[in-house]
């Protein structure tokens, strides 16, 4: 069921980046999709999935109002922050975490600590 899972969240990061559901892009996202390898030593959970598909369809209009707020208003304002990574993330999870971050405009993952740590950039209004 993940190996589907799986399948299935690499041809959405697929979608988002290429913006393209022509025929021949969905066969090379599949076979992109197929081709890179799977990770079986840790399985995760179905909840930690359903969650990580939910922030996904959040974080798209999330980075409209975003790009739209830093468009009207300046953010000025610079600010460097540290977020504890979710307990028993698998390293698929993680990268998907780093990807829903660095997915809106105002915040990019400038690191991962092996001690489970996101190392933030991100930009603020000043108030």
């Amino acid at each position: 069921m993940t190996v589907y899972l799986s399948i299935l969240l690499r041809l959405i990061i697929w979608f988002l980046l290429t913006s393209d559901l022509s025929l021949v892009n969905i066969i090379i996202g599949v076979a992109i999709a197929l081709i890179i390898p799977h990770e079986a030593a840790r399985l995760p959970i179905l909840k930690d999935w359903i969650r990580v598909f939910w922030e996904i369809i959040i974080a798209v209009p999330v980075a409209y109002f975003e790009a739209l707020e830093i468009m009207i208003f300046p953010h000025k304002k610079e600010a460097f922050l540290r977020r504890r990574v979710r307990p028993n993330r698998t390293p698929g999870l993680i990268f998907l975490d780093i990807f829903l971050i660095t997915f809106t405009p105002k915040t990019i993952v400038l690191s991962y600590q092996e001690d489970g740590w996101y190392k933030i950039h991100s930009v603020e209004r000043d108030k």
